[in-house]
């Protein structure tokens, strides 16, 4: 991926030395739980012999907002030296850059994200979150957030390696706060409330693949705007998809594929939509709630 001497964003916070801050243990109230959950749930059913789906559906399901979190000391942008969180950044500013342009078009402000660095654990405007979570976004303070260790698990432990694959991660991610801007992510958790399990969690699909179509959206644009593209990016993104499709992390837990638990869709459903969304470079094409076929 091309990326070294492209703009870098602003909206960056290093809180790696704030040393996690205070308990309130999971609790995340926003419903997009973050791409890297499933680390929990693969090591959870491998010790404890649980069906990672289900560990998926409690970090989830969630029961409601949490309550605001105390404030804390004002962050403070990482060091220029800092090669992985220079990346992170210009990453970001490359999603501002694409989604200001699409949201202009629109005839709309595109309100950008903060993305937070932390390390072991953070304070958010939905609860204590936890680096073993990996990346999530929190649509309460509307911030991403993300350890960077997360990348060397992707890497070793989900054999997802490539640049290209972590800033699929983080347009995911911006990805569910494009959500939030646009009123899908409120709209959805409305219908969830109302609906069963099974009826929640096939929300929770189509929310996760739109994100994975936003994803593919963004990288189109930017490949065309500045050729970020190198060989073997796309194939990188795909095969993380991949990786954490419901149904390969099922599989990886030892238990029978159960469709009905799903709560992020297939390996094959993820790869689709973020291809849909690199091919098309439409938001259009991302409705993934009027498509009759995942």
């Amino acid at each position: 991926m091309r990326w070294e001497g492209n703009r870098e964003s602003d909206n960056v916070e290093d809180r790696r030395d704030d040393g996690g801050g205070g308990g309130g243990g999971f609790g995340l109230g926003g419903r997009s739980i973050g791409i890297g959950t499933i680390v929990i749930a693969l090591v959870g059913g491998a010790i404890f012999g649980i069906n990672p789906l289900t560990i998926l559906g409690v970090l989830s399901g969630g029961g409601g907002d949490a309550a605001p979190q105390t404030q804390q000391a004002p962050a403070h942008a990482p060091p220029a030296s800092d090669h992985l969180a220079k990346f992170v950044a210009t990453v970001l500013a490359d999603t501002e850059d694409v989604w200001t342009q699409l949201f202009s078009q629109g005839g709309v402000t595109y309100v950008k994200p903060k993305l937070v660095l932390f390390r072991g654990a953070v304070r958010t405007g939905c609860g204590q979150g936890q680096a073993a979570m990996g990346p999530f976004y929190c649509p309460n303070d509307q911030k991403v957030y993300i350890d960077l260790n997360f990348y060397e698990v992707l890497k070793s432990r989900l054999g997802a390696p490539g640049d290209f694959a972590q800033a699929y991660v983080i347009a995911h991610e911006v990805g569910h706060h494009v959500q939030k801007l646009l009123g899908i992510s409120d709209r959805m958790d409305q219908q969830r409330a109302r609906a069963s399990e099974a009826q929640a969690n096939a929300l929770s699909v189509r929310l996760e693949l739109q994100a994975d179509c936003f994803a593919g959206v963004w990288a189109f644009h930017a490949q065309n705007a500045r050729q970020i593209l190198e060989q073997g990016d796309v194939e990188e993104a795909m095969n993380a998809a991949a990786k954490i499709g419901d149904d390969a992390l099922q599989s990886a837990g030892g238990g029978a594929v159960v469709p009905e638990s799903f709560t992020h869709g297939t390996s094959a459903q993820r790869q689709r939509w973020f291809s849909t969304g690199l091919k098309s470079g439409s938001v259009k094409a991302c409705d993934t709630f009027a498509s009759r076929s995942l």
